[in-house]
């Protein structure tokens, strides 16, 4: 297994700064470069003015579609970003009286995003005016097109990354095209609809028009930033931690209500990182193994009624996911076998294909193989038409993998058909007959890097003194949130005796271990996979967070580790 190497986040901004904070909770904010003591002030005046390039005329043409009342199509996107995007979009354009209608692209017969292929669909089922993506278009040069072909006009919407001229559409919005000169790289499709929606109200307020209190659904912009794992700078953490209020307090969508009811999580002390690992997941599922069309229905639904059963069937799709997932994850795992696991032995890069691999859940699998293994990892399973095969790359920290796909696309433009995505993750397509060569010249094009990359480092807050274990720091740590994506949990590190142990069902290790005075409980989780624990030995090295514990109605803080070694 991957050796991993534990160091202390440096200091990027100074901790004295921050004078009304306790003195550990300064130096969490100043490692992550918290620039000022108004960051921790996470309201909605403070969010960045709208100035994306390509607003206004985006802005300018949506409004008069609705005044005429033109037929206007959403184009979204099978993930949990594209989903909000979609509702967000419909809600609030139907609620200042537009003709709407939404498609997204099935992922197993369309791919993704505006395709030829999509716009002839949409002019099929529709005949719409204006087309509207979300979460999508910024490479879809050959689909805007046909669109306007066939007489639409376009309007993108995205936030993926380009280095390429954009395509010729009416009006495009995307911090991350080329001359945007917005601050914020970071927002997720649900945000840059966000910022559109939020000029086209204030725009038709002003005129007198219907218009629409855009703000009651920064649940859905908060839900889709967080599922995205988009960078928490401050801008996302204000529209995060905003919508994230208005769940806690039930003011969001039914659909978000019920998908809690199920998976047996209270509304009130829901966390950021509930958004990513308990909702997003559902929604997500709908687009991995049918249509996501129910995770948008379920999100638009106006009450529980119509919501539950929608979101049962997404809660039934992510175990279908997770099985799906499990017996993948165990078949690559063989496939490795024959390569030693050891470090020195790994490839540079994990790219793999299997024809019966499910193309829902490849990404997840790159995702827990690149966890695992500390690897840039590429997994493909086969498309409908039986040529092409369709890949999922996950990457570990300074390796930017949709970078590293161009590379080899500029070097080789016959072997990739099509890519997109980000630094983290990307998604490409090839033709199955390529895929032997593809693996070859990726790999030895990863290999080529520095080899210190491939060295896992555990980042930790330090040590905490034995006087701050306690619920009161949590309290602080829960107050400066949402923690998540470049503005990580904090964790912490520290050498613990132990007093007591035991196994839970033979996997999990329950500790009970002492700091100086302090006796504390502490949980691994899969730790007999993950760790090796000799008792005999007295002492135990951790990583860890902190949590509650609330058992028979007592509260307790709890070390949630991360990484034990002794």
């Amino acid at each position: 297994m991957t050796k991993i190497h534990i160091q202390q986040r440096p200091f990027l901004t100074r901790p004295e700064q921050f004078q009304g904070v306790p003195s550990f909770m300064a130096e969490i904010l100043a490692r992550r470069g918290v620039q000022s003591e108004q960051e921790l002030e996470l309201k909605l005046k403070h969010l960045l003015s709208p100035n994306l390039k390509g607003l206004d005329v985006a802005v300018e043409l949506i409004d008069q579609a609705i005044d005429q009342q033109k037929k206007i199509v959403i184009i979204g996107d099978y993930d949990a970003d594209g989903a909000t995007s979609t509702a967000l979009m419909v809600l609030v354009l139907r609620e200042m009286g537009a003709q709407v209608e939404y498609l997204v692209p099935d992922r197993f017969k369309y791919g993704y995003g505006l395709t030829p292929k999509i716009a002839e669909l949409a002019q099929q089922s529709y005949q719409p005016d204006l087309l509207i993506t979300v979460d999508n278009g910024i490479s879809s040069h050959a689909g805007v097109e046909t669109a306007q072909a066939l007489g639409m006009q376009v309007i993108i919407t995205d936030h993926h990354l380009t280095t390429k001229a954009t395509p010729n559409a009416e009006a495009v919005v995307n911090p991350n095209q080329l001359g945007c000169d917005f601050p914020s790289k970071a927002l997720a499709g649900v945000g840059v609809a966000f910022y559109v929606l939020a000029k086209l109200a204030s725009a038709r307020t002003q005129q007198g028009k219907s218009s629409c209190k855009v703000t009651q659904y920064l649940d859905l912009v908060a839900l889709g930033t967080y599922a995205d794992v988009a960078t928490l700078d401050y801008n996302n953490r204000i529209l995060i931690d905003t919508g994230l209020k208005r769940i806690q307090q039930q003011q969001c969508r039914a659909g978000i209500l019920a998908l809690l009811d199920i998976a047996k999580r209270d509304a009130a002390t829901l966390r950021a990182q509930d958004l990513g690992f308990v909702i997003g997941p559902r929604i997500n599922a709908a687009g991995r193994m049918e249509s996501m069309r129910i995770g948008i229905e379920c999100l638009l639904a106006p009450d529980m009624a119509t919501a539950y059963p929608l979101a049962e069937q997404l809660n039934q799709l992510n175990i279908e996911r997770r099985q799906v997932e499990t017996e993948m994850k165990q078949q690559a795992l063989t496939a490795l076998q024959h390569i030693q696991l050891e470090a020195e032995h790994l490839p540079a890069a994990l790219v793999m294909f299997d024809e019966q691999w499910h193309q829902g859940v490849i990404g997840i699998v790159a995702g827990r193989l690149k966890e695992q293994f500390y690897r840039p990892s590429l997994v493909f399973a086969p498309d409908e038409d039986g040529i092409h095969i369709k890949g999922s790359a996950r990457s570990i920290d300074g390796i930017h993998i949709r970078d590293m796909i161009e590379l080899v696309a500029e070097q080789r433009p016959d072997l990739i058909s099509h890519f997109g995505g980000h630094a983290a993750a990307a998604g490409l397509t090839l033709r199955k007959q390529h895929f032997d060569e593809f693996k070859m010249v990726f790999t030895q094009s990863i290999a080529e890097m520095d080899k210190e990359l491939f060295q896992a480092t555990l980042w930790t807050d330090g040590e905490l003194v034995d006087s701050a274990l306690h619920l009161s720091t949590l309290d602080w740590i829960e107050q400066l949130g949402p923690w998540g994506q470049k503005f990580p949990l904090p964790q912490f590190e520290g050498r613990f005796k132990v007093i007591d142990y035991r196994w839970l069902k033979d996997q999990h290790l329950k500790l009970k271990v002492s700091l100086g005075q302090h006796a504390i409980d502490a949980i691994a989780f899969n730790a007999v996979d993950r760790f090796e624990f000799n008792p005999m030995l007295g002492y135990v090295d951790l990583v860890y967070t902190l949590e509650r514990n609330i058992y028979n109605g007592n509260t307790s803080l709890q070390l949630q580790v991360i990484h034990l070694t002794q």
